[in-house]
């Protein structure tokens, strides 16, 4: 028997910029311009800009399924492109601006962009990499053009560009598994990972995220989206909260506490995210600012890495505002978990439900097995295995590359370790790559160890995570000097300095005379870790050389 159902109407892109821009037409988006100064579109305009831009492109060549690369914040801008270019039929390439040249080169060369849209600012780190994305055919550049030899790249304005075309667009009909965008994950181990997102997972994931199990997002919020743009569709919220018609707030390049809480203070968002370093941050601004205003936000919903108990307390307790964990992964759209406390669970018991990665979400399916045999383990709070996900928004391969070690029998696997109780709660206990996870981004153990152990005084080099109150984590490097050799830890870590992104540089450093290994020759590092958290050694402590927040990308000033 056959529904009575509209089951032909394809779950697009195209039909959240659709529903947002002609039903929720006045709400608007917020870009901050400069740190007093804001700029203002409503929905209904973001949705003409998008059109806009869709006939730009289509003047440029762009056809068919042709990838448009992103290197720009958080902005009015990069929303339209999230809209504008999947609707069209194209495929959104979000660039992460954080990585390093190498490795920025590589995926949008993986990707295939053909034109990029970059932010003025940025436009500088990207210039020496240019001439190595042989697919990049033209620019779009948002802002004031600075004076930069691109070579024979043509240069178009982003305003000028879309100023000029129709403000409507006979969106296309588009199959709904078909690609709407991608992103890269962090290449802990080789190169990054594509993921390309269809219309359906990021129509079905966005929905996700507006039900009360999740975030609830609504139309009385206003949402402010501090998560990159670049990062995972910032988790899909910019989608969800366009869709749903909730305003949103996008702070540009101002991401420092004492630019965005005074854009709080006049914005008044009811919802925020971000990763937990800008939290320590602005708990820090707040304490020094007791006069600043935040009582507007009703939760703030964190990820990346893992957030600690005394900043979930601190916001709870000085401010009334609840910090909630998420847990997911490029992979995974990436919402998977969300860390609310179960019915009926108070005191204890609750603040162990909220400072666990969170409780599965409807729509994905989990399961625990063991790490090298998959066989399936009990969701019984207590067995350790590795988490394994599937559902309509996890991804089933990389772009490109099918990698059996990562993907089989249709799950994804997430080289975590932990547990999951009876009512679907995660707690990650290990991590199966020892990558090291710091601020919300990834460094890699192996790569970092590689780098320093290439020192021609170093003969071995084991680098393993560390907490750390800023950032989550950072990485230890355990050095055996060459025989002979008395390099120090300074200029070691002069020596990763342009071999390495400049915030994977470590600040912690032992000299060892060996490194313990465990039965079958590799470094113990769960004995390092040990070792560590006992403070059995001698840790050689170098401060920051540059902020740690310092990417491929220049900081703002101010």
């Amino acid at each position: 028997m056959k529904s009575t159902m509209g089951d032909d109407q394809p779950l697009t892109v195209t039909a959240i910029l659709e529903h947002g821009a002609s039903w929720h037409a006045d709400r608007e988006v917020v870009t901050a311009i400069d740190e007093t100064t804001v700029s203002r579109l409503s929905f209904a305009q973001i949705g003409a800009r998008a059109a806009q831009l869709a006939h730009a492109l289509r003047a440029l060549g762009i056809e068919g399924d042709d990838r448009v690369g992103t290197y720009l914040w958080n902005n009015a801008e990069h929303l339209e492109a999230y809209l504008g270019v999947p609707a069209m039929g194209a495929v959104l390439h979000t660039a992460n601006i954080r990585l390093f040249s190498d490795e920025l080169v590589y995926t949008v060369s993986h990707a295939g962009d053909k034109v990029l849209l970059v932010d003025s600012d940025l436009l500088p780190a990207l210039t020496s990499s240019l001439p190595r994305m042989p697919t990049v055919q033209a620019l779009i550049v948002r802002g004031d053009q600075p004076s930069i030899d691109v070579g024979s790249l043509p240069v178009y304005s982003y305003d000028e560009l879309v100023r000029s075309q129709p403000t409507d667009f006979a969106w296309p009909q588009l199959d709904e598994r078909s690609a709407a965008a991608i992103c890269f994950t962090s290449g802990t181990t080789g190169n990054p990972k594509g993921v390309a997102y269809s219309h359906r997972s990021i129509y079905l994931h966005a929905l996700s995220l507006c039900t009360a199990n999740a975030v609830g997002l609504n139309a009385s919020d206003r949402g402010m989206i501090v998560v990159p743009m670049f990062h995972a569709n910032a988790w899909g919220y910019p989608h969800a909260t366009f869709w749903c018609g909730g305003d949103l707030i996008l702070p540009h390049r101002f991401l420092k506490p004492d630019q965005l809480v005074p854009l709080m203070e006049r914005e008044r968002p009811t919802f925020v995210n971000g990763v937990p370093t800008i939290w320590i941050d602005v708990l820090r601004y707040l304490r020094e600012h007791p006069d600043a205003d935040v009582s507007s936000i009703s939760r703030v919903v964190v990820g990346g890495s893992a957030t600690p108990q005394a900043l979930m307390a601190a916001f709870r307790d000085e401010y009334d505002i609840p910090l909630i964990q998420g847990w997911g992964m490029t992979e995974t759209s990436p919402l998977v978990t969300l860390a609310r406390p179960r019915r009926g669970n108070q005191g204890p018991e609750a603040v162990a439900d909220v400072l666990s990665q969170g409780r599965v979400l409807p729509g994905v399916e989990l399961r625990l097995v063991h790490p090298e045999t998959l066989a399936p383990i009990p969701n019984d709070g207590r067995s350790i295995g590795e988490l394994e996900l599937r559902g309509p928004w996890v991804s089933t391969s990389y772009l490109s590359d099918d990698d059996p070690a990562k993907f089989h029998d249709g799950w994804l696997r997430t080289g975590d370790i932990g547990t999951v109780d009876p009512d679907g709660y995660v707690r990650l206990t290990d991590r199966a790559k020892d990558v090291v996870k710091s601020g919300g981004e990834w460094i890699s153990s192996i790569a970092l160890e590689a780098e320093v152990a290439a020192h021609p005084q170093v003969a071995e080099a084991a680098v393993i995570g560390v907490p750390d109150d800023r950032w989550g984590e950072r990485p230890c490097v355990v050095v055996v000097a060459a025989a002979g050799a008395g390099v120090a830890a300074d200029e070691l870590r002069e020596w990763l300095d342009g071999r390495v992104a400049r915030w994977w540089l470590p600040e912690r450093w032992v000299f060892a005379d060996a490194i313990p290994r465990t039965g079958v020759g590799k470094y113990d590092k769960r004995l390092l870790r040990g070792q560590y958290a006992a403070g059995e050694l001698a840790v050689i402590e170098l401060g920051p050389r540059r902020p740690a927040t310092d990417r491929a990308a220049p900081q703002p000033a101010g």
